[in-house]
This record gives C-alpha cells, sequence and structure tokens, in this order.
C-alpha cells in the first residue's frame, strides 16, 4: 500500500463520518449573493418605522371551494426593530432559539421517562390567578427578538385584532386576556372578553378540558396551565371563541384566556398551535393539511398560511412520521445529506425515531437553526468547511462555530447543501438559507448547530422561501420552493 492510500484508509477509520459518495445528479456549488444579503441588513435600520395594521386591512383572504389562504407579513410590516444593529438582533434571536430547543427536548425527555408535561410547572405558579378551511396571515418576529413567525388573527364577535406565533411544535392555543393578573409586554391591545358575545367557558367536564396536560375546575369551568421547557408559561380560563383568519370564521375553538402569562413570546398576544395532538387548531377543525411559507427572516413582503390546500404536484415529497410516545411533533422520514453534490456516509438510523420514543428528526416552525445530532452535524460541518477552503473564516459568533469574512466580497461560491428523502426524492437549499449573515459588516456563519440531544429539528432559516405542506390525511409532507 502505497503513502497515499494509506493516509487515506487510517482517515476512513479515525473519522467515519467524514467519507462520501458521489451524486451525479446533483450540483456540486451554488452562489451566495453576498451584497443583497449584506444589505437586506442594513434595509431593517433605514426604513420608517412600521406600525400595525387594522384587522381589516390585512389583506383579502382568497378561497375556492375547497380551500382558503390568508396572507402572511414579515416582521418588517409590523413595526421597526428596537435593536440598533443586525448583530444585537441576531444575538437576542439566537438566545430565544436555544431556550426554544431546550423546551421542546425537555418535553420530549420528561414524555420519554414517562412524566407528564405538568412536571414543567414554573416556580411560583399556579392555577390561582392574581387579579372549517382557513388561511392566516404569517410575519417574522425577529425584530421582537425572536425566530418566529407571527399570524394576524380575529378573536371573538367582533373579531379583535392580533398577532399569535405560528407554533407545530406546540398544540394548545392561547392568548393574554384582561383582566392580568401578570402579562407581558405585546403589540396590540390585551383581549377583553367581555367585548366578545362568541367567549364561553368550558366546563370541566368538556372533552376539551380532560385533554389538557394540566387543569383544574373552579365553580364547574375550567382552568388550564400550559408550561414550556424555558421556563415560559400561560394560566387561566379554558374557552372557546371564533377564530377568524382571512375570510373564514370557525366558531367553538377550545383556547386558553391567559391571565397569568410570563416568557419569551416577546410581542405576539399568544400562540396557534398547528401541532399534531388534539387540541391544536388543525386538529379542532378537522384540517386535512395545511401549509405554510416563512418569507426572508428580514423581509417585508408577504406570504399564506393555508388550511385544506393540496400539496403541489412538483413538490418534493417526503414521508410524515409520528411518535407513538408524542402526538405533537411532525416527524419527517429523512435519509441522509449531501455536501457538494457528495452524499455523506450518515447511518440512517440518525434520523429515526427508536423503540423507546427518542432521536428521529422533526419539522419546526418555531426553531430558527437546524439542529442536528453531534456526529451528524460534524460530518456536514466538516464537509462544507472542506468545500469553503478558499474562503476567510473568522471567529464564531454564539452557537455557531464556522464562520467567514464575506466582507470584500461581492458574491462567493459554496458548496451545494442538499436534504435526502426515500425513494430518492433530493431537496436542495438555496444558499442563503444555510450561509447567513450575523451582523451588517460580512461576517456569515454556517447556519447549522449541533445538539447533544437524539432530537434532530429542521428549522425555519432552513424553510425559508419554501412552501411547507403537512398533509395529515395522507401522512405526507411536501417542500415546493419558490412558492410564497
Amino acid at each position: 500500500m502505497d503513502l497515499l492510500s494509506y493516509s487515506l484508509f487510517s482517515l476512513l477509520l479515525t473519522f467515519p463520518f467524514a467519507y462520501s459518495r458521489s451524486l451525479s445528479h446533483s450540483s456540486t456549488t451554488i452562489i451566495l449573493d453576498v451584497k443583497a444579503s449584506i444589505q437586506k441588513t442594513k434595509d431593517i435600520f433605514s426604513t420608517d418605522a412600521k406600525t400595525t395594521m387594522p384587522f381589516n386591512q390585512q389583506g383579502k383572504g382568497s378561497s375556492s371551494s375547497s380551500w382558503v389562504t390568508m396572507e402572511l407579513h414579515s416582521r418588517n410590516s409590523i413595526q421597526k426593530t428596537s435593536h440598533t444593529d443586525y448583530k444585537s438582533l441576531t444575538l437576542a434571536r439566537l438566545q430565544r432559539d436555544s431556550a426554544r430547543v431546550r423546551s421542546l427536548t425537555t418535553r420530549l425527555d420528561l414524555v420519554i421517562q414517562g412524566f407528564s408535561t405538568s412536571d414543567l410547572k414554573p416556580l411560583g405558579s399556579d392555577l390561582e390567578f392574581k387579579a372549517e378551511d382557513l388561511q392566516g396571515p404569517i410575519v417574522s418576529g425577529t425584530s421582537q427578538g425572536s425566530g418566529e413567525y407571527f399570524s394576524r388573527v380575529g378573536i371573538g364577535k367582533p373579531p379583535s385584532s392580533v398577532y399569535l406565533v405560528l407554533d407545530t411544535g406546540s398544540d394548545v392555543n392561547w392568548l393574554q386576556c384582561a383582566p392580568c393578573a401578570d402579562c407581558y409586554q405585546q403589540a396590540d391591545p390585551i383581549f377583553e372578553p367581555a367585548s366578545s358575545t362568541s367567549y364561553s367557558p368550558l366546563t370541566c367536564d368538556s372533552k376539551e378540558c380532560k385533554s389538557l396536560d394540566v387543569s383544574e375546575c373552579r365553580n364547574g369551568s375550567c382552568l388550564y396551565e400550559v408550561s414550556y421547557g424555558d421556563g415560559s408559561y400561560t394560566v387561566g380560563d379554558y374557552v372557546t371563541e371564533t377564530i377568524t383568519l382571512g375570510s373564514a370564521s370557525v366558531e367553538n375553538v377550545a383556547i386558553g384566556c391567559g391571565h397569568n402569562n410570563e416568557g419569551l413570546f416577546v410581542g405576539a398576544a399568544g400562540l396557534l398551535g398547528l401541532g399534531g395532538g388534539s387540541l391544536s387548531f388543525p386538529s379542532q377543525i378537522n384540517a386535512t393539511s395545511f401549509s405554510y411559507c416563512l418569507v426572508d427572516r428580514d423581509s417585508d413582503s408577504a406570504s399564506t398560511l393555508e388550511f385544506n390546500s393540496p400539496i403541489l404536484p412538483s413538490a418534493v415529497t417526503a414521508p410524515l412520521l409520528r411518535n407513538h410516545e408524542l402526538d405533537t411533533f411532525y416527524y419527517i422520514g429523512m435519509t441522509g445529506l449531501s455536501v457538494g453534490g457528495e452524499l455523506l456516509s450518515i447511518p440512517e438510523s440518525a434520523f429515526k425515531i427508536d423503540e423507546s420514543g427518542n432521536g428521529g428528526i422533526i419539522v419546526d416552525s418555531g426553531t430558527a437553526i437546524t439542529r442536528l445530532q453531534t456526529d451528524v452535524y460534524n460530518s456536514l460541518r466538516d464537509a462544507f468547511v472542506k468545500g469553503t477552503e478558499g474562503l476567510p473564516s473568522t471567529n464564531s459568533v454564539a452557537l455557531f462555530d464556522t464562520c467567514y469574512d464575506l466582507s470584500s466580497k461581492y458574491s462567493v461560491e459554496v458548496p451545494a447543501l442538499s436534504f435526502h428523502f426515500p425513494d430518492g426524492k433530493v431537496l436542495p437549499l438555496p444558499a442563503k438559507n444555510y450561509l447567513i449573515p450575523v451582523d451588517s459588516d460580512g461576517t456569515f456563519c454556517f447556519a447549522f448547530a449541533p445538539t447533544a440531544s437524539a432530537l434532530s429539528i429542521i428549522g425555519n432559516v432552513q424553510q425559508q422561501g419554501t412552501r411547507v405542506s403537512f398533509d395529515l390525511a395522507n401522512s405526507r409532507i411536501g417542500f415546493e420552493p419558490n412558492k410564497c
């Protein structure tokens, strides 16, 4: 064996995740428009402050005989960011994102260990108070310091317009309500139950109340509590209300009316749960499917959230899987990752749910940065670094360990990156969805991160600009690029 062959053989033995095989049908490189990306980070701070639009001016919902569409708006169309520079905005978002990931993994860990999510109950919090076919608008919440997207929703009759966090990782819908014993700051006025003719408390023996993880009965009425692993929580009355999205309304939707709320919801009035559990919004309206397209986090353009719309024929599809231990999360059947047209040698087991309910990879609208098991992430990062040897590297930023100084570049050529699914399906990612600016000075970072948890998450940065469809009836997830 010659010296070169011996060196390659030793490398494969030492780094079993590092080798790959070529994919002749895949592109090897892709162009990142550095100048345009940097300009977007500057435009956020040069535009006039935005004002919240009244509900009836949010855009007309369009509909067909089977589905309805409603506009989604970027966070830049709500209000001007309170941050003074793009780096501080990025750091705030990443801090919020890390808390989000801890919340998801903590919830799954508790369930697998046989505990209830009631064990997430925050210190000092209890249930005692101190004083059909639809579409909705989604906006990026990054100007609020968070990575979520917001949806413009009408609550009650007549509808009071509020922004709710769009969340595929939660089931219970809720919003802050008067009187507030403890409420965080939100962009819209606090909802007044007395102003709605359709407000109706749920009884303790209702199926909705009995489906809650944590509930209590007071004078025959149902009280709820939802706690998140990051310490956030909401406590209040569990009621039914009329929900209006776009041009359509649905009555008797179970929703939490929170009088005691705390956490990192930042700007939104509450949360619209799009998870797979029985109390989620899609489940309550018996939706056969829903889809969203998340606009660029720094964009003021519009997109849509749709219910009961079909997956487009040209979409890249993958199996939609469920975890027998937790029905909230949407797991995806993934087989691999490729960089530069070469499939990384990652065992498929790294993306699968094991018999205990651990592992697997979920698609989540509330997590910004995709998290991968450490070995998988290291393999992906190392392949990307190898393909960017000609780019000047720079210091790490927060959870990003692979960053570049592109301040002197107009555009750069980077390795193509793709997700792989069963039956040979491949989803190529745009370069801007995995090499992102973290300041306005030309620092770009590889937008993936490792996690010590067995659970992996496809975040919303990687989903941007792609219509993501959840075909609940046929257990499929579809991805259609450039369909916002």
